[in-house]
């Protein structure tokens, strides 16, 4: 053997020597490789910011205020230019009014890339509908879960309304099952001159999007609180004809930022 021949001196100076470069191996930074897309939601009514308690209208000019306002995004996916689409794991995000730390979230692990589409589902996928007790944002104590009707709830808007005989109304949107199935993707472009997401290793964008509770109650199906003050229990039509008027025009994003 090598260090058996050598003076004890030498040997000790060649171990610690060894040593040395195995630590500095294993200190070593990882080399990064994927980039991150960051998010951020503003819940607004209209041209106005949400704000519990404050006294709104809708575009047909119901008054209402709102004291409870919740959905989930999930499947999220980003598309480049080529076709090409990058789909988030494990892509399920609980936003709450009520929770302002909800309302920013991250997407890591992102292949670097300029991507220029972008969709999400609102709601819960039929999956992890039947897949029992779930964790994180599928937690079933986030009262986003019907325990009686084993699904989760996509959203959920309760407040108050002198148009309403009851002086409230309780929308709760759910069901993945025809003809039912509330579930709803939706395809957002990029604002005016921003031409891609532009990920990379060292550039994390900022997406900032707003959802617009007005478009609950206008497009395909308006809705008069005089009328509707509550979905049924469970999947029905009425919650089909929300999640249509809000797939259609609720989210859209407002402003990137690239990182620059």
């Amino acid at each position: 053997m090598l260090f058996r021949t050598l003076p004890a001196a030498l040997a000790t100076l060649l171990l610690g020597a060894i040593s040395l470069t195995a630590c500095d191996d294993d200190d070593q930074p990882a080399t990064v490789t994927t980039g991150k897309l960051n998010f951020e939601l503003e819940n607004v009514v209209g041209a106005q910011s949400l704000a519990f308690g404050t006294p709104y209208a809708t575009l047909a000019g119901d008054p209402f205020s709102v004291t409870k306002f919740s959905y989930i995004l999930s499947n999220f996916k980003l598309t480049k230019a080529d076709g090409s689409v990058w789909a988030e794991p494990e892509s399920y995000h609980l936003i709450k009014q009520s929770d302002a730390g909800s309302r920013n979230f991250t997407i890591a692990d992102i292949p670097p890339g300029d991507y220029t589409g972008l969709t999400f589902t609102i709601g819960v996928d039929a999956a992890r509908n039947t897949a029992g007790a779930q964790t994180g944002a599928l937690a079933q104590d986030n009262d986003m879960y019907w325990d009686w009707n084993s699904g989760y709830i996509f959203l959920k808007l309760e407040g108050t309304s002198t148009q309403s005989r009851t002086g409230v109304f309780t929308y709760h949107v759910g069901g993945f099952k025809d003809p039912y199935n509330s579930l709803r993707t939706v395809a957002l472009p990029l604002p005016a001159g921003v031409t891609a997401l532009q990920v990379s290793t060292t550039k994390t964008p900022e997406l900032h999007l707003k959802a617009d509770v007005q478009r609950l109650f206008a497009g395909r199906y308006p809705v008069r609180l005089a009328q509707m003050i509550t979905t049924g229990h469970g999947a029905d039509s009425s919650a089909v004809k929300l999640a249509i008027n809000y797939a259609a025009g609720m989210f859209r994003i407002d402003h990137v930022h690239n990182g620059d």
